[in-house]
C-alpha cells in the first residue's frame, strides 16, 4: 500500500525523503496560513517566524500536493517526518483524506496545527509580513521560506492569493 504525504508548505519544495509520485490534492475543512510561530526553523524563541500550518476551518479547501514515498522508504520517512515537523509538538500528525485531481481518494499523512499550542497565532496579513520579513532561524531566512513556497504553488498552477500578497508586501518591506 502506496503511504502519501500531504505537503502544503515546505514539503512541496523540500520534502526530504524519496517521492514516486507528485499530485496536485486537495484538503477539505482546512486552510494553509502562516497561524505557527517558528521558534526553531525559521525564527528563534527571542524573535519568532512564521511558518504556515494547516488550521480547521469548516467549509474551506486547501489545494497542495499528494507525495507518495517510494516503496520500500515508508518507515524511515515518517521517522524523519517526525523529527522535522513535531519538533515542538504545534503539529498534530493526522491521517486524513485527499482527493487527487482525477478524483481517487487517498489517505495522507498531514501535520496540521495544534489551536491549544502556544505557537499557535492569528495574526493579520500585515503583521504576518512584518515578522516574516525579519525572522531567521536554523533552516535559515523566514523570507527564503515564504518565496519558495509561493512560487512552488505558482509553479504547480496553484493559487494563494494570502501568500502572493505577502510575498509582495515582504519583498517591499525588504527592498
Amino acid at each position: 500500500m502506496t503511504m502519501w504525504v500531504f505537503g502544503y508548505g515546505s514539503l512541496l519544495w523540500n520534502p526530504g525523503f524519496p517521492v514516486a509520485r507528485r499530485e496536485v490534492a486537495t484538503l477539505d475543512g482546512y486552510a494553509r496560513s502562516f497561524c505557527m510561530r517558528s521558534i526553531h526553523h525559521r525564527g528563534t524563541e527571542e524573535t519568532p517566524g512564521l511558518v504556515l500550518a494547516l488550521d480547521a476551518v469548516e467549509g474551506v479547501q486547501c489545494k497542495g500536493l499528494a507525495l507518495a514515498v517510494e516503496a520500500g522508504h515508508e518507515a524511515q520517512t515518517l521517522a524523519e517526518l517526525r523529527e522535522r515537523e513535531l519538533i515542538s509538538s504545534a503539529y498534530l500528525e493526522r491521517n486524513l483524506a485527499v482527493t487527487l485531481e482525477n478524483g481517487e481518494s487517498v489517505t495522507a499523512v498531514t501535520y496540521v496545527i495544534d489551536p491549544d499550542h502556544d505557537q499557535y497565532c492569528a495574526l493579520s496579513l500585515e503583521e504576518q509580513a512584518g515578522i516574516i520579513a525579519t525572522a531567521v532561524g536554523g533552516r535559515g531566512p523566514n523570507t527564503e521560506y515564504l518565496y519558495n513556497t509561493a512560487s512552488h504553488l505558482s509553479e504547480i498552477g496553484l493559487d494563494d492569493q494570502d501568500l502572493d500578497w505577502l510575498a509582495t508586501r515582504v519583498r517591499a518591506i525588504t527592498a
